[in-house]
C-alpha cells in the first residue's frame, strides 16, 4: 500500500509552504537542495516542519487544500502541536 504526504516546509522566519507527495524523503530532499524552482527554492525553504500520512491521494489532497485555506497563525499553532520547537524533522524520517 502508497502513502501519501501532506508536508509544510518553512525557513527560520518562518515562510511555510505546503504541499503532497508520494514520497516524502524524495520530496523534502529536493527542496532542501533547491531542485524545484519555484516558492521554496525562492524562499529558501529547507526545514521540514510538519507532516501527515494518508492511505488515500484523495484525502491527502483534501488535508492539503484545508491547510491551504488556513491563516498563519493556525498553521503555526499545528506544526507547535507535533514539532514545539520548530526543528527541522528530515534527519527523523530519513533511514
Amino acid at each position: 500500500m502508497r502513502n501519501y504526504y501532506v508536508y509544510i516546509m518553512g525557513n527560520d522566519r518562518p515562510t511555510l509552504y505546503i504541499g503532497v507527495t508520494n514520497n516524502l524523503i524524495r520530496r523534502v530532499y529536493e527542496h532542501k537542495h533547491g531542485l524545484i524552482d519555484g516558492f521554496t527554492k525562492k524562499y529558501n525553504l529547507e526545514k521540514l516542519l510538519y507532516f501527515e500520512v494518508f492511505n488515500q491521494v484523495k484525502d491527502a489532497l483534501a488535508r492539503e487544500k484545508q491547510l491551504k485555506h488556513w491563516n498563519r497563525k493556525w498553521k503555526l499553532n499545528l506544526i507547535k502541536v507535533k514539532n514545539p520547537t520548530m526543528k527541522d524533522l528530515y534527519n527523523g524520517i530519513i533511514k
